[in-house]
């Protein structure tokens, strides 16, 4: 199994849902988050002052799959979150060594 995190922009979320959907990925965990890479915040005008913005506004997508569907869940993040600007963000792949589903007692590929 693996655990997929992807670091998006907030606007492509809604993108991402869908399309995880359509691939038949049933759950996520989803974080408002704030972080910069490259692109170091910028610097934004409020009320007559200048200020610099050093952390921006991302969406932290949480997804357990199985092995096998990894990779077509990276491909799939990444076609739905891209803007082509600086900024869209990264995909990171984990390996799970365990999952157990609470309720059921259920493990590994049946408890996803």
């Amino acid at each position: 199994m693996k655990y997929i995190i992807a670091i998006i922009k907030p606007h492509r979320l809604e993108a991402v849902r869908e399309a995880l959907a359509n691939l038949g990925v049933e759950g996520m965990t989803v974080s408002e988050v704030k972080g910069h890479g490259r692109q170091k915040g910028h610097t934004e005008i409020y009320r007559g002052a200048e200020y610099v913005v050093n952390f921006l506004p991302k969406v932290k997508v949480e997804i357990a799959v199985t092995e096998d569907l990894a990779d077509k869940v990276v491909d799939t993040i990444r076609e739905a979150a891209q803007t082509g600007q600086i900024g869209d963000g990264k995909i990171f792949v984990l390996p799970v060594e365990k999952t157990v589903r609470i309720r059921t007692g259920e493990t590994d590929r049946d408890a996803l």
